[in-house]
């Protein structure tokens, strides 16, 4: 396994730039996860512990706690909506405004096969804002900021809101590498923490065939 690309470290927390595909938590069936890592930045002998976490298919900031006072003072901070989030995300559609905020419940629902997250007034509220970074052929890239945290919330606001994630193997209209980020991660803690990560390759290349103009948005190094 290739190491995950670490965008900040400390005694008391690691935020990596995870990879698309790479679950945060092992799963039942086994495999790799981002748990592997914990016994290469464990700091005594509980943790390390994971503050948030991010959808497999999801790649960018995540981050985790080397010391429980820290994940205790940052799971506090998430609580509070004190936390920066910024998701990029390629969507197919050009959204008619240049940006919006989507506020729409959520809930859980058991279908065949598993379970998905579908809007229901009766659900907990989850609220979304959106702005149009650069428009291209059919598509457009988006920054997303939650305010909530409910799970699935980009992906179900993205689709219900007629513009899907581009890539999205539940709530959009094809598979092969969802195109969802999470950009950016600024932290409350002293002192503050913030990092933004790098677009992954299969990220450029949908940008790259539907002309969205990247360059005067992307100063960074290379993607991994």
């Amino acid at each position: 396994m290739i190491d995950p690309v670490i965008l900040y470290h400390s005694t008391h927390l690691v935020v990596i730039d995870k990879p698309a595909g790479l679950p945060s938590h092992r799963g039942r069936g086994g495999g790799p996860s981002v748990e592997d890592w914990f016994p290469r930045w464990r700091r005594g002998a509980d943790g390390p512990w994971l503050v948030h976490r991010l959808d497999a298919d999801t790649a960018g900031c995540l981050a985790i706690a080397r010391r429980k006072t820290t994940l205790v003072a940052l799971q506090r901070a998430f609580a509070q909506r004190r936390v920066g989030k910024t998701y990029w995300a390629i969507v197919e559609g050009v959204p008619a405004a240049a940006h919006g905020t989507i506020e729409l419940a959520l809930a859980r629902r058991t279908v065949p096969g598993g379970w998905r997250v579908a809007p229901d007034p009766r659900g907990d509220p989850a609220i979304t804002d959106w702005r149009c970074l650069v428009a291209g052929q059919g598509r457009a890239l988006l920054e997303l900021r939650p305010r909530t945290g409910r799970t699935h919330q980009l992906r179900v606001h993205c689709a219900e809101s007629g513009f899907p994630i581009v890539g999205d193997p539940l709530y959009g209209a094809e598979a092969g590498g969802m195109c969802l980020l999470a950009r950016a991660l600024a932290l409350p803690l002293a002192p503050p923490v913030a990092v933004t990560a790098a677009l992954p390759a299969h990220f450029r290349a949908a940008a790259a065939a539907s002309a969205l103009d990247l360059a005067q948005l992307v100063e960074e190094r290379p993607a991994e």
